[in-house]
């Protein structure tokens, strides 16, 4: 696990919509999300903190209206804890660096893993390969080597 800085982003980018979400555990409508349908190569980060989440090219179509990954980009970017809520017992995810809600993960995904992380849109930012290796080194999303906790290398 990394050091949380002093100072965190703790309200999100993304509007009202992405507040409900991220920070009261909202869930968004099944098909109507920015990213169920999307197919960008690049990765998704949290619409809080920026911590990278998920890389393109885990993403897979559930059929279930959510944009689904089979793995996140680095396990100590995510947190899981349990959610009784609705009268279930899923396992909830959430950004492990600020602890915005992102979605439930569930053993019903593709192999090898197995998972899938069912997010919401609403709690995920995009960044296209291109633009990610077009930025200031030591600015967020600066991808030439191992930057640290929180950013990834694409390969």
């Amino acid at each position: 696990m990394f050091a949380l800085p002093l100072a965190l982003p703790r309200q999100p980018s993304g509007g009202e919509k992405a507040f409900e979400v991220a920070r009261g555990q909202g869930t968004e409508q099944a098909f109507t999300g920015r990213y169920h349908d999307f197919h960008g190569d690049g990765v998704y980060r949290c619409i809080c903190c920026g911590t990278d989440l998920f890389l393109s090219r885990a993403k897979f179509d559930s059929g279930t209206g959510w944009p689904s990954f089979s793995a996140p980009i680095a396990r100590e970017n995510v947190a899981l804890r349990t959610d009784g809520s609705y009268g279930m017992e899923r396992t909830e995810v959430l950004c492990a660096r600020c602890e915005a809600h992102l979605g439930h993960v569930f053993d019903d995904g593709p192999p090898p893993s197995g998972k899938r992380y069912c997010m919401n849109s609403a709690s995920l930012g995009f960044v296209a390969r291109g633009d990610l290796l077009m930025r200031d080194p030591g600015s967020p999303g600066y991808y030439k080597g191992d930057q640290g906790p929180g950013h990834a290398r694409i390969r």
